[in-house]
């Protein structure tokens, strides 16, 4: 019996076919929305949780600039960090290494052809290069580490050595940054983070070049194992006020610690993700009034058919189920078209955010998602055509013939 409700509801379909298609059009772009919206998005935070655990949960960034709460409120940008705020850091309970880059954008040049890459400087010491390696920040691929002795040597990224330039970059290679002559010693492994957009260059060699002799960019701090990342951020923060003579929330420089940014990532992309999920119900919405429509226009024109059915014993029941399967069925063909459509789109997507942001986003459709999306179209199509159904039920035999 439920297969030939089926079958008798989908040549209904199929012989209004144009019809058809304009009804589930609502239903399609709501679930085309819906899907590639939730899709991406979820493939956009799994990225980025990725890119915060490969960073590590023990790292702590402090970045100069903040927001000011009090008589002069508004954001300061003009805040710059020195040697003593890194050496302020160091000496906070919990803290186990301290890194205190200069950032700047070079002009690299490599056979007559110019690009503006980010550079890090940072000491050579030996101990200080062994952190930095045992945090992943040097993971070598060709070449060698930095020497304390060392001058004007470049390490490079796997990106800045085989995707920037026309010809491949390796170790041994002469390039100029800034107008200096550098010898590439090292190429760096690719991570998948925002360490394959930058070179490194000794802290000694950066002052000199850049013209800084005391400031640094931004202060990376590295959690003993034991204290917990939240609890010495705080302290950093306390400490790092008291040193700059600044007042509490009125701080000229940030903590972030990767538990902080991460939460505050997820509330930003879950707040917009609602956002665009109830504008696309709207579709959603738009579609149901359309099958209802339609199934009334399809009970006008198939009263004599209605009539013939009671008339040969058909019950209310089986004409009610008859009509809600149709209507369902406009609302799950609906629901498949708009679940590919929007696993295309978020595959597109995806591929752009990945060439754009250099980092991996792998967008997927999960079972859930499926089976829901395809209930969901089904259910708001039956829901729609319960009105009509009833009304096809409710038709009496001898009424129904004379029409």
């Amino acid at each position: 019996m439920i297969a030939d409700y089926f079958s008798l509801a989908f040549k209904g379909i199929t012989r209004r076919r144009m019809r058809s298609w304009l009804t589930l059009i609502g239903i399609f772009i709501g679930i085309t929305a819906v899907v590639s919206l939730i899709t991406l998005s979820q493939a956009m935070q799994d990225a980025v949780t990725g890119q915060f655990s490969k960073l590590g949960t023990n790292r702590i960034m402090i970045s100069p600039g903040g927001k000011s709460f009090g008589p002069t409120a508004g954001s300061i940008t003009n805040a710059k960090f020195f040697d003593k705020d890194v050496d302020t850091v160091r000496d906070v309970r919990g803290v186990d290494e301290v890194i205190g880059p200069l950032i700047r954008t070079a002009t690299v040049e490599f056979r007559n052809e110019k690009k503006a890459i980010m550079a890090f400087s940072y000491p050579t010491e030996t101990s200080f290069i062994r952190t930095l390696e045992k945090q992943g920040f040097l993971d070598i691929e060709d070449g060698r580490l930095f020497k304390p002795t060392d001058k004007y040597v470049v390490i490079l990224s796997y990106s800045n050595a085989y995707d920037t330039f026309e010809k491949d970059i390796k170790a041994g290679d002469k390039v100029k940054i800034s107008d200096y002559d550098f010898e590439v010693i090292g190429i760096r492994k690719k991570t998948g983070t925002f360490q394959d957009m930058a070179m490194g260059i000794p802290l000694s060699t950066g002052r000199e070049i850049f013209d800084e002799k005391e400031e640094v960019s931004s202060i990376f701090a590295i959690v003993k194992d034991g204290f917990d990342t939240g609890v010495v951020a705080d302290n950093i923060k306390k400490e790092l006020g008291k040193e700059r003579n600044v007042d509490e929330g009125e701080e000229d420089f940030t903590v972030n610690n990767p538990q902080n940014l991460m939460e505050t990532f997820t509330s930003i992309t879950d707040a917009i993700k609602a956002v665009l999920i109830g504008i696309a119900a709207i579709s959603i919405i738009v579609g149901g009034i359309g099958i209802t429509n339609t199934m009334y226009t399809s009970v006008a024109e198939r009263t004599r058919e209605i009539g013939i059915m009671k008339a040969t014993g058909a019950r209310n029941s089986s004409i009610l189920t008859l009509f809600l399967i149709e209507s369902g069925l406009l609302g799950l063909i609906g629901g498949v078209l708009g679940l590919l459509a929007g696993y295309g789109i978020s595959l597109v997507a995806s591929y752009a955010a990945m060439q754009a942001a250099g980092i991996e986003v792998n967008a997927a459709l999960s079972f859930t998602m499926i089976i829901g999306s395809l209930l969901f179209s089904f259910t708001i199509g039956a829901v729609s055509g319960i009105t009509p159904a009833r009304a096809a039920a409710k038709l009496q035999p001898v009424e129904a013939l004379r029409k």
